[in-house]
């Protein structure tokens, strides 16, 4: 907390106990407002605060000779990281949601129109309504620290910066910059936001808040004008060709199933031809708008969740601490790991390979990620140079005595695993965890031979590592709570969200993707064009088609646990037999140029949200199938076969204890293989279209194609009793 020198503490809560804000005043004559939610971590805001920070400006305003205000945090690593998502949830009326935008927006334009210079003292989370407050202010420094970022990210939440954002930011940086940083609601660092303007000033901590005292009493300091492209931009000239563009660019990227962005660019628009008190309107009315929309409630959904998520430990055990941690193999997987263990998790890392080469490409890994950092100045070179030093190979175990816990990412053979199970025993200290990435294999036929069962679990990584932010942790019925707990705590200190999943062939990801791609190639097999399937499922809203998919993943690596999940759980999972003649053509996909479509000429992209494929179909496969392709079926029936298919495996998934909620179900669908976040997830989505009507539909195409499509006798019993998955 920063420390006034003079403190005179006024409290503006009605109960000393329970403060958000305080006020002193220096010798100088220089205000300081410290925000600090009693009881909280961060500080967030709410809509009863409104009432107490006007109070203290009237106070602020008492005091004789004053020359301004500081507004600072008193949270360690938080200023303010964003209104209270609560209130939104709890609003039942637009009308509700509207008073509750239009109370910011009153606080903020009391800030803007202080007749005395207002700073922000910035350090930390800055992010949605503390970000919207920060731009109130008169000028804004920040510190030049890791934890501070600034940003608008109510987007991801389905809404609108409802404050005043839309407003004030694209006046602030130019109306191009600021649709950017809404649209995307990406997180600033401290240089970016100050070479964008976001931010007049980034400073070391150590200075913050004298930096900010000093802006005060230079007194309010005009700005500089925009410079003359942003000018031209947000002319009545440049106006209308910039909001077409952008609207063209949203709409491809949203196939329509967010209106959020939408209402973000025609509320810009509107303030910057009508004025900004029209705007302000227009903002608050659309706020109000877009909160009652099922695609808000879908991902507020998804965002208490995985906050929910991120306080879980997995386990009624706590954790082992983790202070070193190995990896086996160096290859795409093991690199992936061994990146996110380093770069976000800050823990040295041990890799072993059979050779130099393994070793040195898991290093290049981390190496060409960073230094892509660094070229776009994201990161120092002595940072890059930190974090390296942070990793080290070898080709025997030296060094493996001290690791904690190993991840092992070698080849998919159950023999090979158990190998190196049995080496690990052998080489380290008796605590050590043993963790498999295995997307196929069960953790307990791995954990057979073991000397400590207890300490061997599976942790499923997503490929590429770097990018997928789910991670499955599958213990098997002998490993430890400890073990379980230790595991999920590696996850989350690599930035990822666990949940803890059955030991069963695919776990619960896998196994819902398999029949829904399975369906995309029996759909092929019927003649519809590979690109017809493909846009099908990302009309639907899924950010790249399921043969696109495959083509990325590998389609040898994609169809190898087909058999394993057919041995155990049957045949729907049995596979058509278009994958069997593409492989015998030697047709891997992506990653050795040759799959369903062409990678000769054309870069691709594994997850770019909703753009159009920019690859061509490889036409020689349709003569390999011996199929003429044709167009038969509407884009919304192929999507419908493809996913019910993957509803009712995912109700299967929860039946059998393999997800331990609908929640973890629908997280795993939505971070794991990018199920549309607008519709919440699967079990979100039955419970949307009813259990019955869901039940209704595999029926019928059951009766079309198969049995594969029999409703499962969980969700049929869901919908004789009416019931929901979610509250």
């Amino acid at each position: 907390m920063v420390q006034a020198e003079k403190e005179t503490v006024m409290s503006a809560a009605m109960q000393p106990d329970q403060s958000v804000f305080s006020f002193s005043v220096r010798d100088d004559k220089v205000g300081i407002i410290t925000i600090d939610v009693p009881g909280e971590k961060v500080n967030t805001l709410k809509a009863e605060f409104v009432e107490q920070f006007l109070i203290m400006f009237e106070k602020a305003q008492q005091v004789s000779g004053l020359k301004g205000l500081v507004i600072v945090s008193g949270k360690p690593d938080t200023f303010i990281a964003g209104a209270d998502i609560s209130m939104i949830a709890n609003c039942q009326t637009q009308e509700e949601a509207t008073k509750l935008a239009e109370k910011g927006q009153k606080l903020f334009a009391q800030i803007a129109n202080y007749p005395l210079p207002v700073v922000a003292a910035i350090h930390g989370a800055c992010l949605g309504g503390g970000l919207e407050l920060a731009l109130a202010c008169h000028a804004r420094i920040c510190s030049l620290d890791e934890k501070t970022r600034l940003g608008l990210p109510e987007v991801q939440l389905g809404l609108l910066p409802g404050s005043g954002g839309t407003q004030r930011l694209p006046r602030l940086i130019g109306v191009s910059t600021a649709l950017d940083i809404i649209l995307t609601g990406r997180q600033l660092k401290a240089k970016q936001a100050q070479r964008l303007g976001v931010v007049d000033e980034a400073v070391p901590l150590d200075i913050l808040l004298d930096v900010a005292v000093q802006y005060v009493k230079k007194g309010i300091v005009k700005r500089k004008p925009l410079a003359w492209p942003q000018r031209i931009l947000a002319s009545a000239l440049g106006r209308p060709l910039l909001f077409q563009m952008v609207h063209k660019k949203t709409r491809e990227k949203t196939r329509g199933h967010y209106p959020a962005p939408e209402k973000i660019i025609n509320v810009i628009c509107a303030g910057l031809e009508k004025g900004s008190e029209k705007g302000f309107q227009l903002e608050a009315k659309a706020f109000g708008e877009l909160a009652m929309t099922q695609e808000s409630e879908a991902l507020r959904n998804l965002f208490f969740a995985s906050t929910t998520l991120k306080n879980e430990t997995g386990s009624l055990e706590q954790p082992a601490e983790i202070k070193h941690v190995g990896i086996l193999g160096g290859g795409l997987m093991g690199g992936g790991i061994a990146n996110v263990t380093v770069t976000r998790g800050n823990l040295p890392v041990r890799i072993k390979d059979i050779n130099e080469k393994g070793i040195n490409q898991a290093l290049k890994y981390t190496w060409d990620l960073l230094s892509k950092r660094v070229k776009q100045r994201r990161l120092k070179s002595s940072e890059r140079s930190r974090q390296m030093s942070l990793l080290t190979g070898t080709t025997d175990y030296s060094g493996f005595k001290q690791a904690d816990i190993i991840v092992e990412a070698v080849f998919e053979d159950l023999v090979l695993k158990r190998k190196m199970v049995a080496e690990i025993e052998e080489n380290t200290k008796p605590e050590t965890i043993f963790a498999s990435n295995t997307s196929s294999l069960p953790i307990h036929k791995i954990a057979e031979a073991a000397t400590r069962p207890e300490q061997v679990i599976g942790l499923h990584y997503f490929s590429p590592v770097d990018k997928m932010p789910l991670v499955e942790v599958i213990p098997h019925a002998g490993t430890s709570e400890k073990t379980i707990a230790t595991a999920v705590a590696l996850a989350k200190k690599q930035g990822k969200t666990a949940i803890v999943v059955g030991d069963k062939a695919g776990f619960y990801v896998n196994r819902i993707l398999t029949p829904y791609i399975n369906e995309a190639g029996y759909c092929v097999l019927e003649g519809e064009p590979i690109e017809h399937i493909d846009n099908a499922l990302m009309n639907f809203g899924f950010p790249i088609g399921p043969i696109n998919l495959l083509d990325e993943v590998g389609i040898d690596v994609g169809t190898k646990i087909i058999p394993v999940l057919v041995e155990e759980l049957g045949s729907r999972f049995e596979a058509p037999e278009i994958l069997d003649a593409i492989l015998k053509d030697d047709r891997k996909g992506k990653k050795n140029g040759r799959g369903f479509y062409l990678y000769a000429s054309k870069k691709s992209s594994f997850w770019s949200f909703g753009k159009k494929s920019n690859k061509e179909v490889d036409a020689s496969i349709y003569s390999l199938l011996k199929i003429k392709p044709a167009i038969k079926m509407l884009p919304a029936d192929i999507a419908q076969r493809c996913v019910m298919l993957m509803l009712n495996e995912a109700v299967r998934c929860l039946d059998e204890g393999i997800i331990r909620s609908p929640r973890d179900g629908d997280i795993g669908a939505v971070f794991g293989i990018g199920f549309p976040p607008f519709l919440g997830g699967p079990f979100r989505y039955i419970d949307k279209l009813g259990s019955d009507k869901v039940v209704e539909i595999l029926r019928r195409l059951e009766g079309q194609y198969g049995e594969r499509f029999a409703p499962c006798g969980r969700l049929v019993q869901m919908a004789e009793q009416k019931k929901k998955f979610h509250a």
